[in-house]
């Protein structure tokens, strides 16, 4: 036939030609774990290693919790609040080695960061069943046994809590978790991964084939979405101080405590921080809410490394000057 190509050119042609690269293998799960939803995405040349990953990533996360739960009473974390006031006590690493890290987070946020918050955190609980506001009295002796500098942690790993001390690591567990967890997906040959704890405290490294980064919708503190970010190679923390609140003698408070005052925050907020690891971009994205946009972006500002996002009750946003940039910010509002 006129203009068909012969039998050699095609036979050519095809030994020519490179073969088309396998695509990479993706597994992916969900489980309950540290009183939300993980899920864990990873991406790699083996589908069999990463089924296998995935396991180990959440045993691990089930190992830490059970170390770091303050509501459990024979947790590490629990023994210690017991212990508190009687002296050193031996933990283990991990959780020596993030109170550590708490307490100079602490320093760090000008105390608007602490986990010695937990005699607050029972003071405001017992006032929400009993649907009374403290009085001055037990809020003042609430605060008298809040402060992170007040942590010891030995060389040997051994740690101390003064007395009537409680350490809560809610605000920061999560995050610590996730870092814990990447060190373990070299084994795997794991090209990239998105790890994420209920869309609160997410780490994102590398990218899914064919984009820049892990596309993220971030929701608007009073329903739908402010917009979407691509992150990559970076932590996010997201953190609103209504997450959960209560009402009491007709005020409306926050879940979110100011550990220098004691009181619950009242003014409805959401912070969004990248940072270079997620246990940082946690406890920033709480101190952001406390400290409030001025004095919250700057310190965020001044961090390397990290970009912050505050959001009010309408959507109006205030951001850290490379927030746009490192995160590839996309408004859904005109406002965000």
């Amino acid at each position: 036939m006129r203009g068909a190509p012969s039998l050699a050119c095609v036979l050519v042609a095809l030994a020519c030609a490179s073969p088309a690269p396998e695509p990479p293998a993706t597994a992916s799960d969900g489980r309950q774990a540290m009183g939300t939803v993980l899920e864990l995405t990873l991406v790699g040349p083996d589908a069999e290693a990463l089924a296998d990953a995935l396991a180990r990533l959440f045993a691990e996360v089930e190992r830490l919790e059970a170390l770091l739960s303050d509501w459990d009473p024979a947790s590490e974390v629990g023994r210690l609040n017991a212990s508190a006031g009687r002296g050193r006590r031996s933990v283990a690493p991990e959780v020596a080695e993030l109170l550590g890290r708490s307490r100079a987070l602490t320093r760090l946020t000008h105390g608007s960061f602490d986990v010695t918050v937990g005699p607050l955190v029972a003071l405001w609980r017992e006032a929400g069943l009993r649907a009374e506001l403290p009085t001055r009295a037990a809020l003042a002796s609430a605060l008298r046994r809040v402060g992170g500098e007040g942590i010891f942690v030995g060389a040997d790993g051994s740690v101390a809590l003064p007395e009537g001390a409680s350490v809560t690591l809610g605000g920061v567990a999560k995050g610590y978790a996730l870092d814990r967890l990447l060190p373990l997906l070299g084994a795997a040959r794991v090209e990239a991964a998105l790890l994420s704890f209920g869309q609160s405290s997410t780490w994102a490294l590398g990218a899914p084939p064919g984009a820049s980064g892990w596309r993220l919708l971030a929701r608007a503190p009073q329903g739908g979405f402010a917009g979407v970010l691509t992150l990559r190679d970076r932590a996010l923390s997201v953190s609103g101080s209504f997450g959960s609140f209560s009402e009491i003698e007709g005020r409306r408070l926050g879940h979110v405590l100011d550990p220098r005052s004691g009181e619950p925050l009242v003014e409805e907020s959401e912070a969004l921080v990248v940072a270079p690891d997620a246990t940082l971009a946690e406890a920033l994205s709480k101190a952001l809410l406390v400290l409030g946009a001025r004095e919250g972006i700057a310190l965020v500002d001044g961090l390397p490394g990290c970009e912050a996002l505050l959001l009010d009750a309408r959507g109006r946003g205030r951001r850290t000057r490379g927030w746009d940039a490192a995160v590839a910010w996309e408004p859904l509002g005109p406002q965000a």
